[in-house]
């Protein structure tokens, strides 16, 4: 087959589609080359490649080169591949969509298309930008270890990556996210379409935008370009005209802190040994004497959260867990920290769960949850509530508005609530014929939950921050990053940590760092790095211990302070000063410019 060759200005496009070939050429001579074959993998474990293709033409655009490839020839005989590569002569941009028919119902598991661009750059002339979690910069040379990165979990809280070879560099974006995952194949990253519903369903799409020079920050932004363009970047200015009291949370810390704990017998928390550490409580009455303690050491405001108000404490008996704690002071103990709370200038705020299907629940019908494709459901006991599935996401929505007409009725004034591992688990796909559900929809149901306390008025938050949650949602728990002994609290990261996700969304969501200033390490910090540090670094507030003292307030409050200042704005530029990794720098919207050294801890605000 003949050789297509297209020029947008911006870029040329060479494409070869007898072997697979397409080569994109900078105005700098740059070049970055796909020519692998792509695959299928089936649910029987076997691969196979793209047949040769059967028809290869130009089809018409008017906004620049449109080329459609047809593939057959496939060992099922009735399937066929439709793939239609376009660049568009105004913004440069290359996309490559994929469409299967034929396919028999899982039959298919997973879509190896586009092949990755080859990324051969030597050490020190490139890196590999991933978005897991908070975001990581791979320097050549340096092993890419994670064997699957599923968007919309902690190996891609947002549906991109990219790669940067001596100064050019490429964005790839998922713009059909949420049956995606990306693999690194050595240095190089490929695409990759899981089915939906045991079918493929619909066609994929891969967007690329190609820049020199390039960078970490230059990637970040293509993507926030390309959320506004579309409409779906959510400021947090927009999320308080939904929900004018989300203004309150802006530049508080977080006070994290639990009433009642009881712990099964399988579950793995459990302590045979230790009758104490399984079962024991707080009453809501002394949490809320331990609030007024920080009121009076002068912790003007703050943003409380409270795991374990109900009946059988902290992750049981959800989704519903009434009545509250009997021995913490039931209801009426509830509704005083919640008075309390709001005397204080406090936000009084909850943990919840939607997603943990407790069979002890009283409300427990297995038609409820989640059955896999294979016809099996969930089954856990890891957590303190000990056996439980997962709820479909179809069904929550019906449980949130419930529980929070039960607190009304129970006068208990909930100010705010975290809905507990929306934004950071996987989407579920549910097989259940009663309520089949795609993971597209199930981020839908998510969103649906936090919109529900939205309209009520309570600020909605949850675990960490997944890009289809975050229209939807003002806080999160943490968003730190992935480091090598995911949830050790003294281990490193791959490469080197960089706010992808503050880059993209510092002023659609808050996300607190959980640490003092004499404080190393944490869940998701690396061992040698202090999360009061990155906290400043970044814009963000802090969390405050429920015992602090006069010292550890200043400093919450300093943070804080600087939180505020800077809650609304877009975080620019993140920069490594004279290329050292440990010294690094961030720039603000408003022109506030963050120094920090993350060897002494020193950090400069400007």
């Amino acid at each position: 087959m003949k050789t297509y060759v297209f020029s947008c200005g911006k870029i040329t496009l060479t494409a070869r589609p007898s072997d697979f070939s397409y080569t994109v050429t900078l105005e700098n001579g740059d070049k970055w080359t796909m020519k692998k074959t792509p695959s299928i993998r089936y649910t029987d474990g076997t691969a196979e490649p793209f047949p040769a293709p059967a028809e290869c033409k130009k089809i018409g655009s008017g906004t620049g080169f449109a080329l459609a490839v047809t593939y057959r020839g496939f060992s099922d005989p009735d399937l066929t591949a439709v793939s239609v590569i376009r660049l568009n002569e105004r913004s440069g941009e290359l996309s490559f969509s994929l469409d299967i028919t034929g396919d028999r119902p899982d039959r298919i598991d997973k879509v190896y298309y586009p092949a990755p661009f080859e990324f051969k750059a030597k050490k020190g002339e490139g890196f590999t930008v991933l978005p897991r979690m908070q975001g990581l910069l791979i320097p050549v040379g340096t092993p890419i270890t994670v064997a699957n990165g599923n968007v919309f979990e902690r190996d891609a809280y947002m549906p991109f990556f990219g790669q940067i070879k001596k100064g050019s560099g490429y964005t790839a974006i998922f713009d059909t996210p949420y049956d995606a995952s990306y693999e690194p194949q050595k240095n190089d990253i490929a695409p990759v379409w899981r089915t939906s519903l045991c079918g493929f369903s619909y066609p994929r799409n891969m967007i690329y935008r190609f820049d020199c020079p390039c960078d970490h920050n230059v990637i970040a932004k293509n993507y926030r370009a390309y959320k506004i363009e579309r409409g779906e970047l959510v400021t947090l200015k927009e999320k308080e005209q939904r929900n004018p009291n989300v203004k309150k949370l802006i530049g508080l810390p977080v006070i994290h802190t639990h009433i009642a704990v009881h712990i099964a017998k399988e579950s793995m928390f459990y302590d045979p040994g230790d009758p104490s550490h399984n079962d024991h409580h707080v009453s809501f009455y002394e949490r809320a004497e331990q609030l007024r303690r920080l009121k009076k050491l002068g912790l003007a405001h703050a943003y409380t959260h409270f795991d374990g108000w109900g009946l059988h404490g902290y992750d049981n008996l959800h989704p519903s867990p009434f009545p509250p704690h009997q021995a913490a002071g039931g209801a009426e103990g509830m509704k005083r920290l919640a008075d309390v709370c709001k005397k204080l200038g406090y936000i009084f705020g909850i943990h919840d769960q939607y997603r943990d299907y407790y069979y002890d629940n009283p409300d427990f019908d297995l038609d409820e949850g989640v059955i896999y494709k294979d016809g099996s459901r969930p089954f856990h006991t890891v957590w303190n509530g000990g056996a439980h599935t997962f709820l479909c996401s179809e069904l929550a929505p019906g449980y949130v508005n419930r529980n929070y007409d039960k607190f009304k009725e129970l006068g208990i004034d909930i100010a705010a609530s975290y809905l507990d591992v929306f934004s950071v688990v996987e989407l579920d796909e549910c097989h259940n014929p009663l309520h089949r559900t795609t993971r597209e929809r199930c981020a839908y149901n998510r969103r649906r939950c936090l919109d529900i306390l939205t309209k009520r008025g309570i600020i909605p938050s949850s675990e960490e921050v997944l890009d289809c949650i975050l229209p939807s949602q003002v806080l999160c728990h943490h968003a730190p990053f992935y480091t090598k002994e995911l949830g050790a609290y003294d281990s490193y990261t791959e490469g080197v940590p960089i706010p992808l996700l503050e880059l993209v969304y510092h002023d659609c969501i808050v996300v607190p760092w959980i640490g003092l200033p004499d404080e190393r390490g944490g869940w998701g910090i690396p061992k040698t790095d202090s999360a009061y540090v990155y906290a400043l670094l970044y814009g963000c507030p802090v969390y405050c211990p429920i015992d602090a003292d006069e010292a550890d307030i200043d400093n919450v409050k300093y943070a804080c302070s600087a939180a505020k200042k800077l809650a609304y704005e877009e975080l620019v530029k993140h920069e490594f000063i004279d290329g050292d990794y440990r010294r690094q720098r961030t720039t603000f919207s408003d022109g506030t410019v963050v120094e920090a050294d993350l060897d002494s801890g020193e950090v400069r605000i400007k």
